[in-house]
């Protein structure tokens, strides 16, 4: 009995994680020492260390594997808050606004005849009557410059544009190409309740014209426009009827008594062109945004 068990116990198959016995007694002993480590494959190794950081610190224990896991101390140059662009300085928005400020201020100098054609004004004197310092004054009068409004005195500061009925005849021309199609396409699609709502901006007009406020009036005068072009829903068409509205609103050295009676009648043509508008008069639209444009000099 014994025996047999023996033989059965000889002749059982060894495990595969056990070496034959003849093998293990051919190989030399290997030195005591600690366990060689198995061979990590190319994809599953860890990533190398990251410059400027300790070895020690990629192999730290994570937070929350084990019960003697270090909680790891982030580094502070990686720090930033979500959304920002590392390496890029914040823009000063005080200064800024400054400047945009001062731009609108000096528009409205400017359309209300503070500001008069021909005469040269330096970005020191202007600052001194803003309180501000010259820098904004300068950037704004920059601005002006690109318009048109202004040119630039070496030197000196900046001159106001002294503008002719004739530059002031080829932007409503300009404008008339632009603004009547699209009023005329407008006449035919929108309802008459969505004209009936810029009645407001269309009596805002009527008032600054009564008062005499030329500034005011320039102000309510785009606004009115902008609002009936914006129902086309093109930006770009918005954005280039504008800057042509605007050059146009700057003053001529001629004819400064009939600036009044001229404001007048031209906010008499808004509301007379939402009557037109509602009751889709084609025919009057065209002759009064026509006349509105080549009759106006604000």
């Amino acid at each position: 009995m014994e025996q047999g068990a023996a033989r059965e116990r000889t002749t059982e198959t060894p495990s595969p994680a056990s070496p034959p016995a003849d093998a293990a007694h051919d190989r030399p002993t290997a030195p005591a020492g600690p366990a060689r480590p198995a061979r990590v494959p190319d994809q599953a190794r860890s990533p190398e260390p990251r410059p400027g950081r300790h070895p020690e610190q990629d192999t730290a224990p994570r937070p929350g594997r084990g019960r003697d896991a270090v909680p790891e101390v982030p580094d502070a140059r990686a720090q930033h808050t979500h959304g920002e662009t590392v390496g890029l300085v914040p823009r000063p928005v005080r200064r800024h606004s400054v400047r945009g400020q001062i731009l609108e201020a000096l528009r409205t100098a400017l359309v209300g005849g503070e500001l008069v054609p021909g005469e040269v004004y330096s970005a020191p004197a202007l600052a001194e009557r803003f309180g501000v310092s010259a820098t904004p004054v300068r950037e704004a009068m920059q601005r002006l410059a690109v318009e048109g409004a202004v040119e630039v005195v070496p030197n000196r500061g900046f001159r106001v544009t002294e503008r002719t009925p004739r530059e002031l005849a080829e932007l409503a021309e300009i404008r008339a190409l632009i603004e009547v199609p699209v009023m005329l396409r407008l006449a035919r699609t929108v309802p008459a309740a969505r004209w009936a709502e810029l009645r407001p901006l269309a009596e805002a007009t009527a008032t600054a014209a009564a008062r005499g406020d030329r500034a005011r009036y320039a102000e309510a005068d785009r606004a009115f426009h902008r609002a009936v072009l914006s129902l086309a829903g093109n930006q770009q068409l918005l954005a280039v009827a504008d800057d042509l509205h605007r050059r146009s609103q700057w003053p001529l050295i001629s004819a400064p008594t009939l600036r009044h009676g001229v404001l007048v009648a031209d906010a008499a043509e808004h509301t007379a062109l939402l009557d037109a508008l509602i009751a889709q008069d084609l025919t009057v639209v065209r002759a009064l945004v026509r006349e509105h444009f080549t009759g106006s000099e604000c």
